[in-house]
């Protein structure tokens, strides 16, 4: 059980590091920066917008939580967790005002079926 706790934990790290990447590159200043041609200025520009990098350090803490996991289960035990984020993402998207639509509802349900299904065999 503590495993299981450890790799949702690890989830919600990698779905806020989603919402902060979308942060960062729904910002004005990037969007005014991905309007220009694309130089190293512009990467670097991308890569220090503070939304953007806190999502890379999250992803980086996600990733280092998540190898706690894989040193206590499979691969192919641990990895369909991965599909529970779709009902986290989803469920802050609507919170912050993005479409959940009943066809994202249905996919949603199918893929936490196919987890379910997954963690009985």
């Amino acid at each position: 059980m503590k495993t299981l706790f450890i790799a949702i934990i690890s989830i919600l790290i990698s779905v806020a590091a989603q919402f902060s990447l979308k942060a960062g590159m729904s910002s004005v200043a990037i969007k005014a920066v991905m309007a220009q041609p694309y130089t190293l200025r512009t990467l670097f520009s991308v890569l220090t917008e503070k939304y953007i990098f806190g999502g890379f350090l999250l992803y980086g803490l996600g990733a280092i939580v998540w190898l706690s996991v894989l040193s206590k289960w499979d691969v192919s035990k641990a990895y369909p967790l991965v599909g529970v984020g779709f009902v986290f993402t989803a469920a802050i998207g609507f919170i912050v005002g993005e479409q959940v639509t009943l066809p994202r509802i249905i996919g949603i349900a199918l893929i936490c079926a196919g987890v379910f299904m997954m963690s009985r065999s």
